[in-house]
């Protein structure tokens, strides 16, 4: 039974969920084709193709070079579903080697391609399908975190407590969840003007979103969720009949798992709070100038800066050895857990989902602490040293955070290190893992995993485009 939590394997000839293609051209000597062969893929895009041409022709990174042209088009390669559903584009996205749709993956994996769209309308139209599924998704639960294709089809879940529907593949609640396709939305319709997604149904999917961040406010009693699971793992379940541990209701908005699908221990996910105050605002946008609500926009911006005055109340600390910054959970009651975890949102990613400046002295010093030894979920080994997370357990890096590391870095030289870090660790497979052993990272975990295969490739075309010196 496949899940999120993949043991850690040894590397292997698998990635982009296939077995290597046959060898063929390699773009240099040394490097073996191992995208998927054409005839297969799920989606072609030319505009993705004339990037990748124009990039592996002008940097001299040859490695790195190579490995942009496995992992920025590996979403559309493998993880696609594209159709005309009922007049309007759907495209289905599972994650890579689950066939499921998270919200937050599905956002994600096809972020990078947003500045295509004006080179390629049939990219346009498989984003706008995005688009079109996750409001169909959130409309059918806001609380759950990823879905199936089929609304009918029974998940392997349906035995957790809680109130599953088919449909649903799982149910875990994560603030993060309605945040993505915010963004997604937000950023789809600021590259395109086209207003054609942002339907009724799309409305009603964020006017339910608010509606879901409220009763997580937990004002009014513990709200409608609760979660549990029958687990030999107990962050894959709540505790105090599925309700989570307690937390004060100051306005921050309770999130019961995290972004990594663990359970949060205090249930004010700090991380998560910030991009809902940058989804609020960018919805309350949305709102008013696509459907002319400034009702439903003016409560929207007001859930944001009350849920802003609740961070800046609640979530600074005193962080050891690096003075105020920000905790990763805290319940209000002066519980706070002082970590970071590098599935985003996390502390280092903020300035990347435009939740605060990366100069801001608190994300500064967040940051300098999040990538020391005085996290500990901070890891440092003989294949390399990162950001980690307890999903996959102590000592394992994740490439994940070296990329928003290096996306959040306004030091060329850290940026360097990170890209020779990350072309070190793929341990020969030209992809992107989930997470790899500090001390040899040819033991990892996920061969196909869209999303971080993707975010690589955003942070190679960010590099290209602003410092490209770094890639030669």
């Amino acid at each position: 039974m496949m899940t999120r939590r993949r043991f850690v394997q040894t590397a292997s000839l698998a990635a982009g969920g296939v077995m290597l293609a046959p060898m063929g051209r390699a773009a240099e000597p040394g490097f073996p084709t191992v995208r998927i062969p054409e005839a297969k893929r799920r989606f072609k895009s030319p505009a993705v193709e004339a990037t990748i041409r124009r990039v592996q022709s002008s940097i001299g990174n040859k490695e790195l070079a190579w490995m942009f042209g496995n992992c920025f088009p590996n979403t559309l390669d493998t993880t696609v579903e594209f159709e005309m559903l009922d007049g309007r584009p759907d495209t289905y996205v599972i994650t890579g080697d689950i066939d499921a749709m998270w919200l937050r993956d599905s956002s994600a994996q096809v972020w990078p391609y947003l500045p295509l769209m004006k080179e390629d309308a049939r990219l346009q139209q498989l984003i706008a399908g995005v688009i079109n599924r996750q409001t169909r998704c959130i409309l059918l639960d806001p609380y759950a975190n990823a879905f199936y294709k089929d609304p009918r089809k029974v998940s392997m879940w349906k035995s957790d407590l809680t109130e599953m529907k088919p449909g649903v593949h799982e149910r875990k609640w994560e603030v993060d969840s309605l945040c993505y396709p915010i963004r997604l939305a937000h950023g789809y319709w600021k590259a395109t003007q086209d207003t054609s997604p942002f339907d009724a149904a799309w409305r009603e999917a964020v006017l339910l979103t608010l509606k879901t961040f409220r009763q997580q406010q937990r004002k009014n009693g513990a709200g409608p969720y609760h979660f549990q699971r029958r687990a030999i793992n107990p962050s894959d379940s709540l505790v105090l009949n599925g309700y989570g541990n307690p937390a004060r209701p100051v306005g921050m908005i309770f999130s019961m798992f995290r972004p990594s699908d663990d359970a949060t221990i205090f249930p004010l996910l700090v991380s998560s709070n910030f991009f809902a105050v940058v989804s609020l605002r960018q919805a309350a946008e949305m709102l008013g100038r696509i459907h002319h609500d400034s009702e439903s926009a003016a409560q929207s911006s007001a859930l944001a800066d009350e849920v802003e005055h609740a961070l800046r109340e609640y979530a600074v600390v005193q962080l050891p050895g690096a003075g105020p910054g920000y905790a990763y959970e805290v319940d209000a009651y002066g519980g706070r857990n002082c970590m970071d975890d590098a599935n985003v949102p996390s502390l280092l990613a903020l300035p990347y989902l435009g939740a605060v400046k990366r100069d801001d002295p608190l994300y500064r010093n967040t940051r300098r602490w999040a990538l020391s030894l005085r996290n500990p979920y901070y890891f440092k080994g003989a294949a390399a040293e990162g950001l980690g997370g307890p999903h996959t357990g102590l000592n394992m890096i994740w490439p994940l955070g070296l990329i928003v590391q290096a996306l959040t870095s306004a030091d060329d030289e850290e940026i360097r290190r990170c890209l020779d870090l990350l072309q070190k660790t793929q341990a020969g497979t030209g992809f992107i893992h989930e997470s790899f052993y500090k001390d040899d990272s040819k033991k990892y975990t996920r061969s196909w995993f869209a999303w971080a295969n993707t975010i690589f490739g955003e942070l190679i075309l960010t590099t290209f485009e602003k410092q490209p010196q770094l890639l030669n």
